[in-house]
């Protein structure tokens, strides 16, 4: 009986890991623990809308070489920056905006750009309102040779644990 509950307990465990993203970009990187359905196993990343500087923002199949994929998370100041961009900082648009997430310069008194980081969740959460989490939409979209998801707030209660989970690799 303990023979097979180990059994069944390894075969769990396999199957965790074949959905846990396999993220080849080089720290500091802020990604998705699980893989979803990135084609190539590279796992979701923050990412800017297109290449190089955008000031909007979508989840993205992380990349090898990092570049615009490169976000660091700075509890003290409950800050996202852009490694690529180092005086750029995430925040959160108005409603009329093109996408929910952008770039501005850092400013640590600006609420728009203030997040908390829950490590048992994983959970990327508004500061203002900490029921508000960050995560990627429900469908993935081609982006030339990778793909792409919408970067979006969610209920934390009631989103799957698989769009809003995020690892930080600082």
């Amino acid at each position: 009986m303990a023979a097979i509950a180990a059994a069944i307990a390894t075969a769990f465990s396999q199957l965790a890991i074949a959905e846990e993203a396999q993220v080849p970009t080089p720290a500091p990187v802020i990604h998705l623990q699980d893989n979803l359905d990135e084609a190539d196993g590279l796992g979701w990343c923050i990412d800017t809308l297109g290449r190089g500087y955008a000031e909007h923002l979508h989840a993205h199949s992380c990349k090898p070489r990092g570049g615009d994929v490169q976000f660091a998370f700075d509890p003290n100041y409950g800050s996202i920056r852009s490694v690529a961009f180092p005086d750029k900082c995430v925040v959160d648009l108005p409603l009329n905006s093109q996408t929910v997430f952008g770039l501005a310069d850092c400013d640590p008194n600006d609420p728009e750009q203030g997040f908390s980081y829950e490590l048992g969740t994983l959970s990327l959460h508004d500061a203002q309102n900490p029921a508000r989490c960050v995560a990627v939409g429900d469908a993935s979209r081609s982006a030339g040779p990778f793909m792409s998801r919408d970067l979006v707030w969610a209920d934390c209660e009631s989103v799957d644990p698989k769009l809003l989970s995020w690892i930080i690799r600082n």
